[in-house]
């Protein structure tokens, strides 16, 4: 580094998970613990470009670990797309003595990052999203969280179809992503699962199984479907019309963004931001921590947005086969 490292920043930016606040925890006590100050930037960019900056200090971690959502807050900025905004941004981190940023997000968070980096900032990027999305990590901070609150609300919303005898098609968050309805198909024992990187839109072949399984004595008929796909109501209304099966579509919706986080996504985000911290320390910038083959490492940014990540096909052809 060109001068020592003395005051870091935190924010998270994008979508909230489930696990953010154990990460800014973990940042805030570690770099405390290392000798450094630190700074809590609210709503994400936003927040950054508004100086909406403050003193962060162990009291202020207190008993945040088990709280979904994130303290700090978090915006979408569309001036900090543009190389103005990201000139202020780090103007600001200078004027407010911030050496190094830690970003909690996603793909868009680190590209901010990315772009702090280019104006002279130390950046270090955490895999915070409930989408699993991140080519460069097998775990993201919240997906834990967001997988089980989905299941626990299929096996409710399965009971009262089973005992109406009807079609369910339970739609799940992910983005673009398929990975919370991959889970959820498998753990809730769904007859169909229905994943962006794999769906070839045939409806018809659908009908066919909820035909098939009703005529072998099968009462209720369970979809996951996932957000990258949608339109469920409508897909609803065509099966039940197409099948005579009355047909119901829920749409879980942003209830798997909130609650306590589990202690998979404690943990994780913990070391995950303690581990951010370190490599501040050691001089690192333009970096994303993830989690591969069992080990907490760290990636050039712009090695991992480059990376790319899909359904593991043997996986899918289980999903199939159960």
């Amino acid at each position: 580094m060109e001068k020592e490292l003395k005051t870091i920043g935190v924010l998270t930016s994008g979508g909230d998970a489930p696990g953010m606040n154990a990460a800014i925890r973990a940042v805030t006590r570690t770099a405390i613990a290392r000798g450094l100050n630190v700074k809590g930037i609210k709503k994400g960019y936003n927040g950054l470009l508004n100086e909406e900056i403050i003193e962060m200090h162990p009291k202020d971690v207190s008993d945040i670990i088990q709280r979904g959502g994130t303290i700090l807050g978090t915006a979408r900025c569309k001036e900090f797309r543009t190389l103005e905004g990201q000139q202020k941004g780090a103007e600001i981190c200078r004027k407010h003595g911030i050496d190094g940023i830690v970003v909690i997000g996603g793909d868009g968070s680190y590209r901010g990052a990315q772009m702090l980096a280019r104006q002279g900032i130390n950046t270090v990027g955490l895999p915070g999203t409930i989408d699993l999305d991140i080519a460069c990590t097998d775990y993201t901070i919240g997906f834990d969280t967001a997988v089980n609150t989905a299941m626990q609300a299929i096996d409710k919303v399965k009971d009262t179809s089973s005992s109406h005898e009807r079609c369910s098609i339970i739609e799940v968050m992910g983005r673009n992503a398929g990975y919370i309805a991959l889970w959820c198909g498998v753990a809730n024992g769904a007859e169909d699962i229905l994943l962006p990187e794999k769906y070839d839109y045939n409806e018809q072949a659908i009908i066919n199984n909820i035909i098939y399984s009703r005529k072998r004595g099968k009462i209720h008929h369970l979809i996951i479907n996932a957000e990258g796909i949608g339109h469920s109501t409508s897909m609803a209304r065509r099966i039940e019309a197409a099948t005579g099966i009355e047909t119901r579509a829920t749409i879980l919706g942003y209830m798997q963004r909130g609650g306590s986080p589990t202690c998979k996504d404690r943990y994780y985000a913990s070391i995950m931001g303690a581990y951010a911290v370190d490599i501040l320390l050691q001089g690192k910038t333009n970096r994303v921590v993830g989690y591969r083959h069992g080990e907490f490492v760290d990636y050039d940014i712009e090695e991992a947005l480059n990376m790319q990540k899909s359904i593991d096909q043997y996986q899918f052809e289980v999903s199939k086969l159960l």
